[in-house]
């Protein structure tokens, strides 16, 4: 197995996002991507990551496979990788290692021991969404940090063609209106609104480091799908789980 970027930040950047959320994971090869699925400790999020053999100047994978990987120590290497460096990645059976090679004005090489972790089958949920919503990342991530202020908790709805985030606490309240314009489509059918975790919610919007698009799906106290997307190249999504009344 050899795979070579040119543009590590496909990898780098998405790996620092998932380690916010889940610390091991197993990574499958396939012969034209590599994939994982991985639930939080908790289990209120999980996250799904493709990242395409299009998105790599050089993927040879042989035949599928599995690999275990502590995302503590895989990102305590990637964060030594700078933008313009070439990243390669091969797979050593034999001691169990991937190796990483960042080529630059140096060559620096690291070796990272892989774990067996159990394999838990993590099924990706099939849903169906009554509203959808693509806006602009900054937009989404302000308004986030806007209702972070006002309580742990947020609530997403729909109205005339407005995505509405808002927050209550005990002395205060925020309210932000998102409307349908160039930069943001609005599709609803029927009423919406849900609750979730600003905390969980501040390191999923971390996705926008990839792209400045973000498309969300929700519904009626029905989990979130958060999409970044980068065509040909790969997609990280994350599907949340709505806060009940009772939390």
């Amino acid at each position: 197995m050899k795979l070579t970027l040119t543009e590590p930040r496909y990898l780098k950047d998405s790996i620092l996002i998932i380690s916010e959320l889940v610390n091991e994971v197993n990574i499958k090869m396939f012969k034209d991507r590599i994939e994982l699925v991985a639930m939080d400790p908790a289990n209120v999020a999980m996250v799904v990551f493709k990242l395409l053999g299009s998105a790599f100047a050089e993927y040879s994978v042989d035949k599928e496979r599995t690999i275990g990987v502590n995302l503590i120590n895989l990102t305590q290497i990637l964060k030594r990788v700078k933008p313009t460096d070439i990243l390669t990645l091969e797979l050593d059976d034999t001691k169990n290692k991937l190796f990483l090679t960042l080529k630059g004005v140096t060559t620096k090489k690291f070796e990272l021991g892989l774990l067996d972790i159990e394999e838990k089958e993590q099924k990706v949920p099939n849903l169906k969404f009554n509203a959808k919503v693509e806006t602009n990342t900054l937009m989404f991530n302000d308004a986030i940090e806007d209702m972070d202020i006002i309580a742990d908790s947020l609530s997403f709805s729909v109205a005339n063609d407005k995505f509405i985030i808002e927050s209550e606490g005990n002395v205060s309240s925020g309210r932000v209106e998102i409307g349908s314009d160039d930069e943001t489509v609005v599709e609803v059918n029927g009423n919406v609104n849900a609750r979730y975790s600003i905390e969980y919610l501040k390191k999923i919007i971390k996705g926008s480091k990839l792209t400045n698009k973000v498309v969300l799906e929700f519904g009626q106290d029905y989990p979130l799908r958060v999409e970044y997307m980068i065509l040909d190249k790969l997609a990280l999504q994350f599907v949340l789980a709505p806060r009940t009344p009772t939390e």
